[in-house]
């Protein structure tokens, strides 16, 4: 999922050297935390939240497959 997660933000940001990916595990599943610099903050998440929106779809259908659950969070 990390790696996933830091190549479509890398790929995006202005500033791809602040991208950083964290993933946790919770009881409900796998948390993974995405910060990236303020000037990038708009570009990950998109017109209407339509990128991050999409980001989330790819998480959750990889974490299907895994028999597992995630949540993505955008810092």
């Amino acid at each position: 999922m990390k790696e996933l997660v830091e190549y479509i933000a890398k790929s995006l940001a202005d500033k791809p050297e602040a991208v950083v990916v964290e993933e946790e595990q919770e009881e409900e599943g796998l948390k993974v935390t995405l910060k990236v610099d303020d000037v990038d903050k708009g570009r990950i998440i998109g017109k209407q939240g339509r990128i991050a929106q999409a980001m989330r779809t790819l998480i959750r259908v990889k974490a299907a497959k895994a028999g597992t659950k995630a949540r993505l969070e955008i810092l």
